[in-house]
């Protein structure tokens, strides 16, 4: 222990000795870096030629086209708009098929502003039972300070849809439209918090007072009085959801046309209306989010701890497995007609320029170009915060070659139809590598190795975990 100790010392005091600032010498080291092919360089950014333009691969562009061998029957692109509900958009998407054939329509879609007005309410619910949970804990605990960094936003991953729907239905969108702030969130997620923000200081508050006055029985216990306070801000939240959103209906007639002309009418509950939908073993038992993160373990199942928007609800868990073993799987449920809830980190190495829709690795060489050195692999990129999942949406095709093996792959995207390729992206086998990041997928489609590893119990993470 002694010698570990020393080295450990050593080493600090080696590296405090070699500590500099930028001197007259380091700075003439540095400038060596710009000669004379950085300033042809120079010339080109500085006239008005952005880093991307400059770095585009048109050579790895040509691989872009429309043909897929293996393609599910999609029809209809959604528009999140200025909102971060794809995760809520990707796994509607995933069921608007079978509403249209359900009900023999051309066309159709889910209300998101329903299932967003519940996700919300359920969001401060539980950050308000975290912070009754935490009164104990000074300010400046870590799980304290991120629950006060961000009560609520309208991001998330497949588990919330399945949690809220499953609580309160889904309706059509006439039933309950988009707003202005259910299409541009800023304002609406900014005020809510402030309200959060302000009850959790009062629960905490309370707490602090309780243990001056020691108060007894049941009435003047902290859980009594901090739950009390909890139903009149949830009040407030309740109050500002519905003014923002609308109130959501309890019931609703829905008057449709359908695909013969027929003028139809449906009179139902939103409960009854989701579990009318469904297709069969539509839950966690069946449906299995795998993930690739190099950074950890492959065949573990891992949980994050309080990742989830309903108080009873179910937290995010994931199988980590290694691409190939999520690509077979993948490509085995394409052929089988069944699209793929995916996120990824959608920013790199992509054009979703109306039009072009194409996702490479070596799409835009900035490293090359600008003469600087930028490789790194995805363990690195993902420690580093350089990369991580960022946006969901839908596989619906796949392209493969001569031996079946995936060459391309083709997202359904929800940016509306002038994003991409009339919203749709291509991306290559090799961008899945590098940037794909988990699927929603029916377990009967993993292979043998993986499906033994699902019988494990879930590694915990914390909510603050380099990934999340």
């Amino acid at each position: 222990m002694k010698k570990v100790l020393l080295i450990a010392c050593a080493l600090v005091v080696s590296i405090s000795a070699t500590a500099q600032t930028i001197g007259e010498q380091e700075l003439k080291e540095i400038q060596t870096g710009f000669d004379s092919n950085a300033k042809e360089t120079q010339k080109r950014v500085i006239e008005n030629r952005t880093l991307k333009t400059l770095s585009y691969n048109a050579e790895a562009a040509k691989a872009n086209d429309n043909f897929f061998k293996y393609r599910v029957n999609v029809k209809g692109i959604t528009n999140q708009k200025s909102s971060g509900r794809c995760w809520m958009y990707t796994s509607m998407n995933n069921l608007r098929p079978l509403v249209m054939q359900k009900f023999n329509l051309n066309e159709f879609d889910f209300s998101h502003n329903f299932n967003y007005f519940y996700d919300l309410l359920e969001k401060s619910n539980l950050f308000l039972e975290n912070i009754i949970a935490t009164a104990h804990q000074p300010m400046d605990e870590r799980a304290v300070v991120n629950l006060f960094k961000s009560p609520v936003n309208d991001g998330g991953v497949w588990n919330l849809f399945y949690n809220i729907a499953g609580k309160y239905g889904v309706v059509p969108d006439v039933v309950m439209p988009e707003t202005e702030h259910s299409n541009s969130t800023g304002q609406l997620v900014s005020v809510l918090n402030e309200r959060l923000r302000k009850g959790g200081w009062d629960i905490r508050t309370i707490y602090e007072k309780g243990l001056m006055v020691q108060s007894s029985g049941l009435e003047g216990s902290f859980p009594y009085q901090a739950r009390k306070e909890k139903i009149k801000i949830l009040t407030d939240v309740y109050r500002l959801l519905c003014l923002c959103l609308g109130e959501p209906p309890t019931e609703f007639t829905w008057k449709y046309v359908d695909k013969d002309g027929n003028n139809k009418e449906l009179k139902t509950t939103p409960k009854e209306f989701y579990n009318s939908i469904l297709p069969q073993n539509y839950n966690p038992e069946n449906l299995v989010m795998i993930m690739n993160d190099p950074t950890r373990e492959y065949y573990k199942i891992y949980e994050i701890d309080n990742y989830r928007n309903t108080y009873e609800g179910i937290n995010w868990v994931y199988l980590n497995l290694p691409n190939e073993d999520i690509k077979e799987a993948a490509v085995k449920s394409i052929k089988d007609g069944v699209t793929l809830y995916a996120s990824c980190d959608v920013g790199k190495q992509s054009n979703t320029k109306n039009g072009v829709g194409f996702m490479d690795d070596g799409l835009y060489d900035y490293g090359a170009n600008l003469g600087i050195d930028l490789k790194m692999d995805k363990k690195a990129r993902i420690l580093t915060r350089q990369s991580g999942s960022s946006h969901a949406m839908l596989i619906v095709a796949v392209d493969t070659d001569a031996n079946d093996k995936p060459t391309k792959w083709l997202f359904e995207n929800s940016w509306g139809p002038d994003s991409g390729n009339k919203g749709y992206l291509t991306f290559t086998d090799k961008w899945f590598d590098e940037y794909m990041f988990r699927i929603v997928i029916n377990k009967k489609y993993l292979g043998t190795k993986a499906l033994k590893a699902l019988g494990q119990k879930p590694v915990m993470l914390p909510a603050w975990d380099y990934m999340f």
